[in-house]
């Protein structure tokens, strides 16, 4: 499970599974991570050679994530070769501004953060928050981006975000080389399933992130929670349940099959994995090491779905 994949047409290559560093700095009551677990995170990552990929954004804790990876990397000597770490372009967290100019600011931010002269993989961040023609503008933040990958200030350049309509309209320009999507292919919502077709047969890597939907799919009986970023609906719950038994009765965590729903598919390059501590880290590293019956993904193919739960339920991808 740690042979590395490649990146689409990138030329790079990433393991299986990479780590996502959003939660680090959340401004939740007792929920922020101490610095000091962020950096031993980060350096036990670097050693890995299961998890061989860091995902962060510009945005993550206002950018407390970017700068304890920078801290990490000034006492690492650097990115370790073979490591690929990956940030995202943000508008102005406070303005709303998604301009061009923002861009070039959220990209100088993140060079100064983590220490680099050149960031080697970088994602136009949640352009659901402007308008396509505003993003697509000769002055907005897709030209900005591709300007900046001419100019070598970026390696490669990707596109990230939620509505799988959106994506795939970006996807479909032909600018990018990467997509990362999440919360929208796991064991009870698929609605990225067309997304991740396209985005694959066009040669783009593809990151799938949240295989856990937030948390919801990490342990067996399902409690009342959150998948994604709302209360799960009842239906989308019962059906989280009913595949928590069947993995049961195989003998799987249902942690282990949701990560593995992921991993095994061929069309998703890396899986991103929301990691705070070592022991997430540790405990993953166990999760990829679990054997899963073949049998198991027939029995799950069997639980029925209601669409009307999943993220994009409206999506008009086919």
């Amino acid at each position: 499970m740690s042979k590395k994949r490649a990146l689409g047409h990138t030329g790079l290559f990433v393991t299986p599974v990479s780590a996502g560093s959003g939660t680090w700095k959340t401004f939740e009551q007792g929920r922020d991570v101490p610095v000091r677990d962020s950096l031993e995170l980060a350096s036990a990552l670097f050693s890995s050679s299961l998890v061989g990929c860091l995902d962060t954004s510009n945005n993550y804790g206002l950018g407390e994530s970017e700068r304890r990876i920078g801290l990490a990397l000034a006492a690492n000597g650097g990115v370790p070769e073979g490591f690929l770490l990956q940030t995202k372009a943000d508008r102005d967290m406070t303005t709303g501004d998604f301009s061009g100019a923002r861009m070039r600011q959220s990209l100088e931010e993140s060079l100064t953060r983590l220490g680099l002269d050149s960031l080697p993989m970088v994602y136009l961040h949640d352009p659901e928050n402007t308008t396509w023609d505003a993003s697509m503008a000769d002055d907005g933040p897709v030209a900005a981006l591709v300007a900046a990958r001419s100019e070598g200030l970026i390696g490669h350049l990707g596109i990230s975000g939620g509505p799988v309509d959106m994506l795939a309209r970006y996807v479909e320009t032909g600018l990018f080389e990467a997509l990362i999507t999440h919360n929208r292919y796991t064991l009870v919502d698929r609605t990225a399933d067309a997304l991740l077709t396209l985005a694959s047969s066009r040669g783009l890597g593809v990151f799938n992130a949240s295989p856990y939907g937030g948390g919801l799919l990490t342990s067996w009986p399902v409690e009342p929670g959150w998948y994604a970023y709302d209360q799960a609906p009842a239906a989308l719950m019962a059906s989280a349940d009913e595949i928590g038994a069947i993995c049961a009765e195989f003998g799987v965590s249902l942690a282990a099959a949701a990560l593995h729903w992921s991993v095994r598919d061929a069309r998703i390059t890396s899986t991103i994995v929301g990691m705070r501590t070592v022991s997430d880290l540790r405990a993953t590293e166990q999760l990829l090491a679990v054997d899963i019956p073949s049998g198991l993904w027939d029995a799950i193919a069997e639980v029925p779905l209601d669409e009307s739960t999943w993220q994009d339920a409206s999506s008009s991808l086919p």
